[in-house]
């Protein structure tokens, strides 16, 4: 009888990282390639400093996902990638909590990014 709560617990908690917060924007990488350059945007890359270190986008700072992300401007969109868009996610919500408005995830990550 535990086994079938302990399943729906995780299914619930599963589906709790992996599911945008309400007023964060996705886009792709596609839609990325369009905004790169814009300077009202801050960018961020979340993963690991040695993972950022094998392969990065220019415009995007490692920033990695346990930082505080206190030093981010709240007045400018801050836009977040990872590898596959998970932690990009977390960070999202987690710079929301921060008191963050304009806030956009990389759906796919660098996972999808044609280098």
């Amino acid at each position: 009888m535990v086994e079938p709560i302990l399943i729906i617990i995780l299914a619930a908690f599963l589906v709790y990282r992996l599911t945008p917060a309400k007023g964060i924007n996705n886009i792709s990488t596609e839609e990325l390639r369009n905004v790169l350059n814009d300077p009202n945007k801050v960018f961020i890359d979340v993963r690991s400093p040695i993972e950022y270190k094998g392969q990065h986008i220019k415009q995007f700072k490692n920033v990695p996902l346990k930082s505080n992300f206190k030093d981010l401007p709240k007045d400018k969109e801050i836009v977040v990638i990872c590898q596959t868009g998970i932690r990009s996610n977390q960070a999202c919500k987690k710079l929301k909590r921060l008191g963050h408005k304009n806030i956009t995830n990389v759906s796919g990550g660098l996972s999808h990014w044609k280098f």
